[in-house]
């Protein structure tokens, strides 16, 4: 066979990816932005008999580019799976409901029965989901079983969008007689918070067949917890549930243990980072004792649990043979307690399920403790009575569709002025623990408090004080307004004197922030939201100078874990450097 016919074989194997239907654009990097852009993929998919999976993950789809994809779709009415996260890396978040629209319109016209549909990874926002909402009320998705839709900042407006969406694509097509049968669920890193996770809650109550839920990192408390773990109950199938980093307390775990008692099929627990407390452990390990014989990993890792709690846990998993995994690790058992579990589990002989303990907090006193686990939940139950007592404009933050107050019109709408209800903090207070309302507290001024107690010829002193700045970054508008005006002061300042190194501070600041390697053991902050989003604004503004916009643009393309962990910030730092 000459060498000509060989690689016209392989390549004609690559695209089709034989025995599953599949063709793959997959990681390709392809930057389709007009139509002649896509004219090879457009050829691929025209020629592709038989395509029941389309892999475009790890390029870049505009608007042009997804409409001429979408007219090739149309005669495909065998798709099954579309493999769609990743692909809007750089665009503008106005451009990609346009997008999804076009496509999702071709899987309605071409007669499409979905099966899975994954958008993760596209920094979409609420107005995104009304890119694919149609599609999802469409016969297209009555098959659907896997809706995949991780890391996409939909917020609370889009989880509303999504589950109204969901109910209605239920009903439909319930109507005809093949109710949406949704299996696995995924919607971590969003930030749905309570309002979000209860809409979807509803939506998970009326659709019965999940066997698979994954919605860690979305900033749930016990309301939207204890929403969750109702619709739960009524998932008999439930095989996964990962609610991992979201917040419990004892109110939540109570909840979640009782539909845990109620469900027969369930082999992985991750509620991992949730605050689920003692007096939580030990509501779960009641629901783990009488039942949840199938159970092959429970994560109760940073929990703030204490040892006889642990221990209490640990005793509940005496007959379960199919467990291949316990997590208790970054709780508070003490030496004591982490050998008296290992003695446990080694009388099991289950010495082998336990994971890693070298986090452990050390043993506290349990008395104070407790009573600490109480005044907190006391302090959660009367803020959360706050945010009810709170006006409508207040109560939407985070829903991504409506303007909220500017500070000066937020002060102007309370008859009684905010120094008068919270007392004020100093410069040093708010350094040191840095918090959203400790910023706004220390009033109109704080921005030149700030710089007069700030050294703006030391770098590393600007970038800590800018590090804990915009740590307390919020999407509400009275924060995001108070940390850049603070922001702008301190960083004119510094770039405007004649001492001051530019080059140095970029490279200090992504030191600090993980995204390059020192030769000094340096910590890296916990989370790149605020950092970004503020980096986002400060780009953008004529102090900042140009030349560290490509240094910027070529660290924050790198790939990167905690950089993939905030994507939608990071979406929009980058398209804004590119258009710089």
């Amino acid at each position: 066979m000459a060498s000509e016919d060989i690689s016209k074989l392989a390549e004609s194997l690559a695209k089709t990816q034989v025995g599953g239907g599949q063709l793959s654009f997959k990681g390709k990097s392809l930057k389709l932005n007009t139509a002649e852009d896509a004219e090879e993929v457009i050829k691929e998919i025209e020629e592709f008999d038989g395509m029941e999976a389309l892999r475009l993950e790890g390029n870049t789809v505009g608007v042009e580019a997804a409409k001429v994809i979408a007219k090739a779709l149309e005669k495909k009415p065998e798709l099954k799976r579309c493999h769609w996260s990743d692909m809007f890396t750089g665009r503008l978040r106005s451009e990609i409901p346009a997008a999804l629209i076009s496509l999702g319109e071709a899987l309605v016209s071409a007669g499409c029965q979905l099966v899975e549909l994954d958008l993760s990874d596209n920094a979409f926002g609420p107005d995104g989901v009304r890119g694919f909402e149609a599609l999802l009320k469409s016969p297209a998705c009555f098959t659907l079983q896997e809706l995949k839709l991780n890391n996409c900042g939909m917020g609370i407006g889009g989880g509303k969008i999504l589950a109204g969406a969901l109910q209605e694509c239920h009903r439909k097509s319930n109507a005809q007689g093949k109710p949406l049968a949704l299996k696995v669920f995924v919607a971590g890193r969003n930030r749905l918070e309570n309002d979000g996770a209860t809409a979807l809650a509803e939506a998970f109550r009326i659709i019965g067949t999940l066997e698979e839920v994954h919605m860690p990192q979305n900033g749930i408390n016990h309301p939207g917890i204890t929403a969750l773990a109702q619709a739960f109950a009524l998932n008999p199938l439930l095989r996964v549930i990962n609610l991992n980093d979201n917040t419990f307390t004892e109110k939540g775990a109570v909840a979640m243990a009782e539909t845990l008692k109620k469900l027969r099929q369930v082999e992985v627990i991750n509620f991992g980072d949730c605050l689920v407390r003692s007096k939580g452990a030990v509501a779960i390990a009641d629901a783990v004792k009488e039942g949840l014989h199938k159970l092959k990993e429970l994560n109760l890792s940073f929990c703030e649990i204490k040892r006889d709690a642990a221990l209490i846990i640990t005793e509940a998993t005496e007959d379960k043979s199919e467990l291949e995994k316990l997590d208790l690790n970054g709780n508070c058992l003490g030496e004591e307690g982490c050998e008296q579990i290992q003695e446990i589990l080694e009388s099991f002989n289950m010495a082998e399920v336990l994971g890693s303990l070298s986090d452990d907090e050390g043993d506290d006193d349990d008395d104070e403790d407790e009573d600490e686990e109480d005044e907190e939940d006391e302090e959660e139950d009367e803020e959360e009575e706050e945010e009810e007592e709170e006006p409508p404009q207040v109560q939407e933050r985070g829903q991504g569709e409506q303007e909220l107050l500017t500070p000066k019109n937020f002060l102007d709408t309370h008859s009684t002025p905010v120094s008068s209800t919270l007392p004020p903090v100093d410069v040093g207070t708010f350094l040191a623990f840095p918090s959203p309302e400790k910023l706004l507290r220390l009033g109109p001024k704080c921005s030149a408090l700030i710089v007069q107690q700030t050294d703006t010829s030391d770098v590393e002193k600007v970038v800590m004080v800018f590090l804990k700045i915009s740590s307390v970054f919020k999407d509400e508008t009275t924060v995001k307004t108070a940390v850049h005006e603070t922001t702008d002061v301190l960083m004119r300042e510094a770039f405007s004197s004649a001492t001051f190194n530019s080059d140095a501070f970029i490279t200090s600041l992504l030191i600090h922030m993980g995204l390059l390697k020192s030769e000094e053991k340096i910590k890296a902050v916990q989370s790149l939201y605020g950092p970004l989003m503020t980096l986002n604004h400060m780009v953008q503004q004529d102090y900042f100078p140009k030349s560290l916009v490509q240094v910027l643009l070529a660290f924050v393309t790198k790939p990167n874990r905690a950089l993939d962990s905030c994507s939608v910030a990071r979406h929009l730092l980058l398209q804004t450097l590119h258009q710089l």
